[in-house]
């Protein structure tokens, strides 16, 4: 890549100013090595919006195009963007570009990105054919021409970006030099950037620079191209099988092959300069001929000087004798002419009896230096050009100064022949450069799989199944394990259709939200083909990946907690399917607990019904004991030994099944921790009293609901003897029973729903008697026979209400309310 002449003044771009808020932090990743990466971007008008983009690295000369279908939250194309970080974004200039929904999206969610609008001329797909056929390399053209056909909006983007690099940027690529490649958009799992933050993948949330996150735990690579490629398969892992099970098999043979393993990390290690590794490693045979014609060229002793003549014979002997004989005949006369300059220094120093030095530098080419101590009397005339330092004297003679211009001008000469045959050695390399990319992949393949291969090695991690349920033995969390080391705890996990929503409850401090991120993090890195901190492991292909934790911290984003919430579960609940693994970790807790509950119901209703293995995380128990009779779904809790006596709690970090039964783990906690006893002994007794008053609610609302379920009755016993003593008979009398039988079953119900009162098993058989005593048929039959009522009269007034089953008045009841503290 190569600079050009200026830009073009008038080349239209507008740039929007940045934004308020503090530009992207500094990741672990991007501190690796910096990568100046612009994008152009575009999309389609319709409902499902389908938007191109162009990522071009300057850094590695590598342009990347995509064409999503993407929905209307963009998270696609959000996650794309996040995974290539461009630091400039290019819109077509429009009237209505900043108004459309991809601009604010990409704005609220990327913040700090510069974005600069271009005239709309330049997305040309037809410009983009021309770069193509220019640019790319020769064997690549014709799958890019296809690919550019069927991606109208993708070759839009090509064509911006790379006419904005040239005008504006003064940059430009030499012939056949760009690697072209398209990006589908499937094949890989789907993480958002708000899980990507919550799960902490790449930065840690705490502190910036901390290698704390998955991909420092997992960064064992050597070089820049591996940190990069481990970096982009964590942000968006693959879900091909076949892809992924040739990992684990790369990885199980480094890890079992000592000798293969280090030497293949020794190598890596001198990996610094990109010429000198794809140099050392083309050792096969397909890959000679870039070798052959570099070693032909160039002399092997060919390297960096810093002495200034040290450097000019360096340049001046960097290729080798017999590659260009006029090349040939100007260093012999080079050497010549730096012999007679020798020749000459030893001359005057036996003529004049002096101890003379021939020295060079750049400004003045060869002169000599004496010591002042050496000189008796005046320096010979001669001698001219003389500077006189502190204890020597620098001079030159005229045949010295002739001798200088020779030798330039040989060098001249020289360095013309050698810049042709370094151009002509340039232009031959450059027919393998396809096969040195394919080199630089397979090294970056190599040192991500290498330092899996490392971190088996030192770790206990196990070669993760993939099948069609979840199922891992002894799992551990990656990054708290490396903190704890042998304190963690390790759990089971299995979760297949029959028990894909797992509701977890415990108290504060007890290892939920571990718990559930261990689950997503390992998932992440069997789908990269890495070993998982487990005893055994098996995991289904998982296409999205969601999660919402609690330690997300949403005060830059000036938004209320609940807010975040909800804003991240909407986008849960639109994009979720069977194909989906959900971390869900207390939800409602932004809210009042009313609230928060019935959202918590809600969303787990949805979560549900969409057949996602879904993790839940929650501190609201009401939650696991309404949703415990739903199909696929199971009750676990984190184990607590609580012992009342002592007022002592023990986190045990041990899954169980089973939601949570301690009411009072909160007051329990706060007497182990270093709280005030006078604040603790009001909690207790406002926490028992309040207990007493819920259980005094309940049953006055049980009392309540079964005197109105007993009038009801009265009601109907009433309306029965009026149609028995009436005049109405046969069909008429038929169709009116029927109805009142619906009415009366429906009231029913809705008393129950009213005061929640779950019915026994003789309740709902004493029902279904009643409602046998007045079947409409078997009422008529009993009144045509002028029989007696007495039966079905009896049967009703054994559900009356007596006056002592009656509650005392509900000021009563609330006046037992009083506190008492």
């Amino acid at each position: 890549m190569s600079s050009i002449l200026t830009a073009a003044d008038d080349f239209p771009t507008e740039s929007r100013p940045r934004t308020h808020t503090a530009t992207r932090p500094t990741t672990a990743a991007t501190s690796i090595e910096s990568q100046e990466v612009i994008c152009a971007i575009s999309e389609s008008r319709g409902v499902s919006p389908t938007v191109g983009l162009a990522f071009v690295n300057l850094s590695t000369s590598e342009a990347v195009l995509c064409q999503l279908c993407d929905s209307n939250s963009y998270a696609r194309t959000i996650n794309k963007l996040a995974v290539f970080e461009p630091k400039e974004l290019l819109f077509m200039n429009t009237s209505s570009a900043r108004q459309t929904k991809l601009f604010d999206t990409i704005q609220d969610n990327i913040p700090g990105l510069i974005i600069t609008c271009i005239d709309r001329r330049y997305w040309s797909d037809r410009a983009s054919q021309e770069y193509v056929d220019r640019l790319a390399f020769p064997e690549e053209l014709e799958s890019i021409r296809s690919s550019l056909e069927s991606h109208y909006f993708a070759a839009c983007c090509l064509a911006s970006v790379l006419k904005y690099i040239e005008l504006q940027l003064d940059m430009t690529f030499t012939f056949h030099s760009l690697r072209i490649k398209f990006e589908a958009s499937q094949g890989s799992m789907m993480i958002d950037l708000s899980t990507a933050a919550s799960l902490e993948l790449v930065q840690n949330l705490q502190n910036t620079k901390s290698r704390d996150s998955l991909f420092g735990l997992l960064n064992e690579t050597l070089t820049p191209m591996g940190a990069r490629l481990l970096r982009s398969n964590i942000l968006q892992p693959p879900i091909e099988l076949e892809k992924i099970n040739i990992r684990y098999d790369a990885v199980e043979e480094l890890s079992t092959k000592e000798d293969m393993f280090f030497a293949i990390r020794e190598a890596l290690k001198n990996f610094v300069d990109a010429d000198k590794v794809l140099t050392s490693a083309c050792a096969p045979d397909n890959y000679s001929p870039t070798k052959s014609v570099i070693d032909g060229t160039l002399n092997d002793d060919v390297l960096y000087q810093r002495k200034p003549l040290d450097l000019r014979n360096q340049r001046t002997y960097a290729i080798k004798t017999g590659v260009n004989s006029l090349l040939d005949v100007a260093r012999q006369a080079y050497k010549e002419a730096n012999a007679d300059a020798a020749e000459l220094v030893s001359v005057l120093s036996e003529r004049h009896d002096l101890t003379l030095e021939l020295k060079y530098d750049t400004a003045r080419s060869y002169y000599i230096r004496l010591s002042v101590f050496e000189l008796e009397g005046v320096l010979p005339e001669e001698f001219i050009n003389v500077f006189k330092r502190r204890d020597r004297i620098e001079c030159q003679t005229l045949d010295l100064v002739k001798l200088n211009q020779r030798i330039s001008d040989s060098h001249h000469e020289v360095m013309s022949m050698s810049d042709q045959a370094v151009q002509e050695l340039i232009d031959n390399v450059c027919e393998n450069v396809p096969s040195l990319f394919k080199i630089s992949e397979a090294i970056a393949t190599l040192d991500m799989l290498s330092a899996f291969s490392q971190l088996v090695t030192i770790q206990e991690y196990t070669r993760p199944e993939l099948t069609n349920v979840l199922a891992i033995k002894s799992g551990r969390h990656p990054l708290h394990e490396k903190i704890l080391r042998d304190k963690f705890v390790p759990n089971d996990t299995y979760a297949a259709q029959q028990s894909r929503f797992q509701i977890i409850t415990g108290c504060n401090m007890s290892g939920k939200s571990t718990y559930v991120c261990s689950v997503a993090l390992m998932a992440i890195m069997a789908h990269i083909g890495c070993f998982v901190p487990a005893d055994y492991a098996s995991f289904p292909i998982i296409h999205q990946l969601f999660a919402r934790a609690a330690s997300v911290d949403e005060i830059n984003a000036s938004v209320s907690t609940f807010a975040a919430e909800m804003r991240e579960i909407s986008y849960i609940l639109r994009n979720v399917d069977a194909r989906s693994l959900v971390i869900a970790d207390e939800l409602g807790r932004g809210t009042s607990t009313t609230d928060g509950l019935a959202i918590a119901i809600a969303i787990a209703e949805a979560l549900v019904d969409s057949h996602a293995f879904v993790w839940f995380a929650t501190h609201f128990r009401d939650l696991a004991r309404i949703m415990s009779e739903r199909s696929g779904v199971v009750n676990l809790s984190l184990a607590v030994r609580l012992t009342h006596e002592s007022s002592k709690m023990t986190m045990l970090y041990k899954v169980q099944e089973g939601h949570v039964q301690e009411k009072f783990y909160g007051l329990a906690l706060a007497k182990v921790l270093p709280f005030p006893p006078q604040v603790l002994e009001v909690a207790q007794r406002v926490s028992t009293h309040l207990a007493k008053v819920a259980e005094r609610r309940a049953i006055s609302s049980q009392v309540l609901g079964t005197s109105r379920k007993r009038n009801l009755i009265l009601q109907l016993r009433e309306q029965l003897l009026h149609a028995y003593n009436g005049s109405i008979d046969g069909e008429e009398l038929r169709q009116w029973l029927r109805r009142l039988q619906e009415d009366f079953a429906m009231r029913m119900a809705a008393l129950d729903g009213e005061f929640d009162t779950s019915p026994g098993e003789d309740a709902a058989i004493h029902r279904r008697d009643i409602e046998t005593s007045i079947d409409a048929n078997e009422f008529q039959k009993t009144k045509s026979d002028e029989g007696s009522f007495e039966p079905v009269e009896e049967e009703l007034e054994k559900t009356m209400l007596t006056e002592s089953d009656m509650p005392s008045s509900q000021g009563d009841v609330e006046a037992e309310e009083t506190w008492d503290l």
